[in-house]
């Protein structure tokens, strides 16, 4: 079984995506709602939202967003009841993911050394997407 995290923009997804492939990298993939049958009655400005953005995460993973459409009732709220929750190989690759994409953003828990052994942090990026890095220091042995 594989996740896919699947996040909701008010008008600003592929510049979101933009951002989180500078720090994931991975080829971007956009797709526009003037682009799906029946969309001919939406404003040209949300022709240009995104119907559906990904990027690669990882093994066969990918994080994925739409644009809310005002004039069909979508509405985005954001809250802090759902984060993106990323396990790096690495201390190193923690500090890149967690510096990057926090940049502009509010951090919750600085990335440190927690009581539980992991190195750990969490933010709300600059998006309003709230993240949480998690490196486990010691790995399991099985």
């Amino acid at each position: 079984m594989k996740l896919n995290p699947y996040l909701n923009f008010d008008g600003n997804a592929e510049k979101a995506f933009q951002f989180y492939q500078s720090v994931f990298g991975g080829e971007l993939f956009i797709q526009k709602m003037g682009s799906a049958p029946g969309t001919e009655g939406l404003s040209d400005e949300e022709k240009n939202l995104a119907l559906h953005v990904s990027i690669p995460i990882g093994d066969g993973q990918f994080l994925m967003a739409s644009d809310c459409i005002k004039s069909q009732g979508h509405t985005l709220v954001n809250g802090n009841n759902n984060y993106i929750s990323v396990s790096p190989e690495s201390r190193e690759e923690a500090e890149r993911i967690f510096n990057g994409l926090s940049e502009g953003g509010k951090i919750e828990m600085p990335l440190e050394d927690m009581f539980w052994g992991d190195y750990f942090g969490s933010f709300q990026d600059k998006f309003g997407t709230f993240w949480m890095i998690n490196y486990a220091n010691q790995q399991p042995t099985l």
